[in-house]
């Protein structure tokens, strides 16, 4: 496939939206709660000292729940993603482990079309959740998008398809060795400065 090199691929949640804080809130009102310092474990069984099933089963309960056409942005995501998008003419590709219904898909691209725009995301490409994203990256092989993440494994797996791996700090990622060639970042200010060379 013919990539334009004005695309940047990015994740969704915990990349554009803030997930965690949305699903902690909604795990609140559903009567669970987190472990002291639980933003430090990505592990959403772990994180509420639930099953793995019981967790993953949650997850997917909330991703396919209206809630997730509600999720605001992270950090400074919004301002910086309209910046590129509008001022130096990127678009952006999101590749989500939300959910394959349809529904889930819908409201996500409604919220990113709220928070960022209609025009920024020229494709949001949904996968079940918490599915691997290597048969889709593997799309772009060695076209060095930029690839931006929040997961080690999925930066890795950009890295390993010739992408441009970009990873953004969480409290579950700040002590995950960083392969070489990936670049770790706090924001979207130094992604907007990496990208534009600003």
């Amino acid at each position: 496939m013919k990539i334009n090199d004005k695309v940047i691929l990015t994740d969704a949640d915990g990349v554009l939206l803030n997930w965690e804080y949305a699903f902690c809130c909604w795990m609140e009102q559903h009567g669970y709660t987190q472990i002291k310092n639980g933003n430090r474990e990505y592990d959403i069984a772990k994180r509420f000292s639930i099953t793995k099933e019981h967790g993953k089963q949650l997850v997917k309960v909330f991703n396919e729940s209206a809630a997730i056409g509600f999720l605001p942005a992270l950090r400074d995501a919004m301002y910086y993603v309209k910046r590129l998008h509008e001022e130096h003419g990127y678009v952006f590709h999101c590749i989500t482990s939300l959910s394959t219904d349809p529904n889930a898909g819908k409201l996500r691209q409604m919220n990113l079309e709220k928070l960022f725009g209609k025009t920024a995301f020229e494709q949001v490409i949904c996968l079940d959740t918490g599915a691997d994203k290597d048969e889709i990256l593997s799309m772009y092989q060695d076209s060095s998008l930029y690839w931006v993440e929040d997961k080690i494994e999925n930066a890795i797996c950009g890295k390993k398809f010739g992408l441009r791996s970009i990873l953004i700090e969480h409290g579950f990622n700040m002590k995950d060795e960083i392969p070489e060639g990936i670049q770790k970042v706090v924001n979207w200010k130094e992604i907007y400065k990496i990208v534009t060379g600003e």
